[in-house]
């Protein structure tokens, strides 16, 4: 699989650009309106093209080699429930999604991915959107799937459930297939963790392993207007607290050799993951740079797709591309 391009909008940290990276696909294009998220690509991926820009503002006129791309790829902020629509801060992720669909009237890829919520596949509150894009798309001979992930499915130590669409030329859509399972077994926190949690001579590094014998739950990046990092809601804090890890903020560090770690005791006797870790727990590698402060980084963390989705999904995509005839032909 060479010479697919894609073009990633709201690219944030980059886990689904890295996960396309990894399926064989180059970025002709990463666009995202925060300065720290920018940074961030840039300092792992020097050679990508990276614009500091809104969607909501970004012409396509003015960059031509988006033209024509293979694929259209967005990982866009979790728009809200239906509880919570009509909110200011939730219309704009409405219009992010629109923003994407009226993009692919413009540079005319391949193929579309958008990820979002599990509910955006399937659940009624969104059958608006869905029509939508089906009412935008198909006259223009797109296909479409809708499907649900789990991240914990392809080796990733999160319970990550997330809604995805792909559409795909007509040509060969008969040819796509929603990526199936890579592992058998779930990662745990423990087995993810163990060996930074270990770093700086923890001596309970492995007991704290063993009791962390789960997949973490959903990280949740949170909002820029609100608070600080926590790993999550309440439910999220005590399935946490059952692993021995204070879910209620982060750790600047992993334990150093003098840590007494006795959850019985109470938060202060917890372990706090560290952005570096959340990183891990999210499946990005560990040579991954985050650029900013705590809270920014972890914002960005939070809020990415685990790059084994994105190579799954890019292989998947890939994979119906290369059933093109005229390609075949060509090649």
């Amino acid at each position: 699989m060479n010479g697919l391009t894609f073009v990633d909008v709201c690219s944030g940290a980059g886990g689904l650009a890295l996960g396309l990276e990894q399926a064989g696909f180059e970025p002709r294009l990463l666009l995202d309106e925060d300065q720290d998220a920018c940074g961030t690509l840039s300092a792992n991926r020097p050679h990508w093209n990276v614009l500091r820009t809104d969607l909501l503002d970004f012409d396509p006129s003015e960059h031509p080699d988006t033209y024509d791309v293979d694929l259209l790829a967005a990982g866009l902020p979790r728009v809200k429930s239906s509880a919570t629509v009509g909110r200011p801060e939730s219309d704009i992720e409405v219009r992010l999604l629109e923003a994407t669909v009226y993009l692919v009237h413009a540079i005319r890829p391949r193929a579309l991915l958008i990820e979002n919520v599990p509910g955006l596949a399937q659940a009624a509150e969104y059958q608006e959107f869905r029509d939508f894009a089906h009412a935008e798309l198909s006259h223009l001979g797109y296909e479409f799937s809708w499907f649900v992930v789990n991240a914990v499915d392809f080796g990733v130590p999160q319970n990550r459930r997330q809604g995805v669409l792909v559409a795909v030329e007509a040509a060969v859509a008969a040819s796509f297939r929603p990526p199936a399972p890579t592992v058998r077994e779930a990662m745990t926190v423990g087995e993810a963790l163990a060996e930074s949690m270990a770093s700086r001579g923890w001596p309970d590094a492995a007991r704290w392993a063993a009791r962390a014998d789960q997949p973490a739950p959903t990280l949740v990046g949170g909002s820029k207007n609100r608070g600080g990092a926590d790993l999550g809601p309440t439910g999220a804090k005590r399935k946490w607290a059952t692993m021995g890890v204070n879910g209620h903020t982060l750790g600047d560090t992993v334990p150093d050799a003098d840590f007494e770690w006795d959850p019985e005791r109470g938060r202060d006797h917890m372990v706090k993951i560290t952005v570096q870790q959340a990183a891990l727990l999210q499946g990005f590698p560990a040579d991954w740079e985050v650029t900013g402060r705590k809270t920014a980084r972890y914002r960005q963390v939070g809020h990415a797709t685990p790059p084994p989705v994105g190579k799954a999904l890019g292989l998947a995509v890939a994979e119906a591309l290369e059933a093109d005839p005229a390609l075949s032909a060509a090649g």
